[in-house]
């Protein structure tokens, strides 16, 4: 009995692929799921698509065909690469960065691992809690701990030795620490300091590299006239996935001779932070 005519019928998925073929669009990737959860290989095409591995049936007949178990291996290739392509885009691969923190912990008082005998040698010492321009508890430590990222500050408010009740100066050293836990800071950690010079500012800055702390150091220190009487200088550390920072800020409104200059700034920022970090890995 002749067939009933059905209408067109869709292309054979083993002939020709044709030009608006929706696997076609699939974005190119490796072992990525296409469209209806037909897995493809690379560069987005559908398994057993043409031109891709294991492209149409297996042979059934005779002739130069290859042997049936041949396409099973084929197949076994294809799944293969096809899980191996979903472990690496859900992260399921072994080989996955860990964060390399190099025995640094979180410690909620940052204040009280921070190292202030530097400060201590240059004749300066803690501004009383009651009199502090930070009005409040000096040192103040805060922190904060979360899966991606661990957070730590220490704020302290300074005053020389010998100052004079009627002499205003203020003297500030801020110290930061994070625990990097799912990101890797090294590709723009040394950015962020080189960026200090490259603004477009009336004010300039210098910007050092320091050798012999952590895996990286910059140094950074504001350019001041002859007779400023500010400083201000920022110490930035990174050693694997920890980053460290330790900034001085100063004003004096009464001669700033008996000041210290940035460069012992920095070597008080460079000797705290060297002592500091020890005490963040014990």
């Amino acid at each position: 009995m002749p067939q009933q005519n059905q209408g067109p019928q869709p292309p054979s998925p083993y002939g020709q692929v044709p030009q608006q073929n929706p696997y076609a669009q699939q974005p190119a990737g490796y072992g990525y799921p296409a469209a209806h959860g037909v897995p493809t290989m690379p560069g987005g095409v559908p398994a057993g698509a043409p031109g891709g591995y294991g492209g149409g049936p297996a042979p059934t007949g005779g002739g130069k065909g290859l042997p049936a178990w041949l396409w099973a291996v084929g197949g076994a290739v294809v799944a293969s690469a096809v899980w191996a392509g979903v472990l690496f885009a859900t992260g399921g691969s072994s080989d996955a960065a860990s964060p390399d923190l190099g025995g640094y912990r979180y410690q909620a008082d940052l204040c009280g691992s921070t190292s202030w005998t530097p400060f201590e040698d240059a004749r300066y010492k803690m501004e009383d809690s009651s009199t502090s321009a930070s009005a409040g508890e000096n040192p103040a430590s805060s922190g904060h701990q979360d899966p991606a990222l661990d957070s730590m500050w220490c704020n302290a408010d300074l005053v020389p030795d010998d100052a004079g009740d009627d002499d205003y100066s203020s003297t500030f050293v801020y110290t930061k620490a994070f625990l990097h836990k799912k990101t890797d800071p090294a590709p723009e950690f040394a950015a962020q300091y080189r960026s200090y010079e490259e603004q477009e500012s009336s004010t300039k800055y210098k910007v050092t590299p320091v050798q012999g702390i952590g895996d990286e150091a910059y140094l950074v220190t504001r350019e001041e006239s002859a007779d400023s009487k500010s400083r201000y200088v920022v110490l930035g550390v990174r050693d694997g996935w920890m980053t460290y920072e330790t900034s001085w800020s100063s004003f004096s409104s009464s001669d700033n001779s008996g000041a210290p200059s940035s460069d012992e700034v920095a070597d008080m920022l460079r000797t705290s932070a060297t002592q500091t970090l020890k005490k963040l890995q014990g």
